[in-house]
């Protein structure tokens, strides 16, 4: 007998510990794609497949490597409805943009993990990276995709020259992730889904130190870590563009707006002048998932219109 799925719908509610804050799981799939040809997943045109959530910050990674390395002839991208039903992620098309399963032709995205894994258990998330000649899941890391992203379709790629983890940054990029995902990140959804006055107040005290913090860092400089894009940037980039839509409110991240952050709104802006990254971003996408799905928050289920985020920048 197979085990029952955990359903993504109840993501915000399963995650939660005994003091009330919310502590997101672990992801399982963590296979490796490789230029190497012995490898497994070898690295080649046409064969592997995104899914993705264009609400989905994580997704959003991986969506901003392949435009930035110019991959998007390389790897094909399924994107599933905003809506996160109670039976996860599915392939409904009646929202603009939304592709469905045109590999696989599933209706849920539990089906291609239950493929992958008969006996999988865990959470259903986005993105996840599958090998369609193999027809299985590689990795749904989104900090793992976007360095095989990053290095290991080199050979096809339109922009092989940029590197969004170069060795000489390496260590200074890995410093910044470690106090920005828990601290931005994640530090949104953790005040988020508190369920405890305290868990709430402890997500957003830090939170916002480490706004703070990005805002000092940003005055003296272009980027993270210095004057060039790096990975630090593309995992900051997706909660910010975010922020002042949907994070302030939904999330109750209301102290400041990103647009009353001089240096981070400048940033923010010059990301999104980037070749190929406006593209990445469906804000209607974004809204709806965010207010229409999360109904223990917004229990109406009423989508705003604004702000309009991108106008300003």
């Amino acid at each position: 007998m197979t085990t029952p799925l955990k359903t993504t719908g109840n993501t915000w509610l399963n995650e939660i510990s005994s003091e009330g804050a919310f502590v997101r799981a672990a992801t399982s799939f963590r296979g490796t794609v490789s230029k190497e040809s012995s490898h497994l997943h070898t690295a080649e045109p046409n064969r592997y497949h995104l899914y993705v959530s264009l609400a989905c910050p994580w997704a959003h990674r991986t969506q901003m490597v392949c435009a930035l390395k110019g991959l998007e002839d390389l790897i094909s991208v399924d994107v599933v409805h905003p809506y996160l039903t109670d039976k996860g992620w599915s392939f409904d098309t009646d929202f603009d943009a939304a592709t469905g399963d045109r590999v696989s032709r599933y209706s849920f995205l539990q089906q291609i993990y239950r493929a992958a894994s008969p006996d999988y258990a865990g959470v259903i998330t986005v993105p996840v990276l599958f090998d369609k000649k193999l027809g299985t899941i590689v990795n749904n890391e989104s900090s793992e995709i976007i360095r095989m992203l990053n290095t290991e379709f080199n050979a096809f790629a339109r922009h092989p020259e940029i590197d969004l983890y170069p060795e000489n940054l390496r260590s200074q990029i890995d410093a910044a992730n470690a106090w920005i995902y828990p601290s931005i990140n994640n530090g949104v959804y953790r005040s988020g889904f508190a369920q405890t006055q305290q868990a709430h107040e402890e997500a957003v005290n830090e939170l916002f130190d480490a706004l703070d913090r990005v805002e000092q860092i940003l005055q003296g400089q272009r980027f993270l870590c210095g004057d060039v894009l790096t990975e630090a940037d593309v995992r900051l980039f997706p909660t910010l563009i975010r922020f002042d839509a949907v994070y302030h409110t939904h999330f109750k991240c209301n102290r400041k707006l990103i647009a009353q952050y001089p240096a981070m709104h400048r940033y923010m802006a010059s990301i999104y002048r980037l070749p190929g990254i406006a593209e990445t971003i469906n804000m209607e996408h974004i809204r709806f998932h965010y207010f229409f799905s999360h109904r223990h928050i917004n229990p109406t289920g009423i989508v705003p219109k604004g702000p309009d985020v991108l106008a300003a920048l």
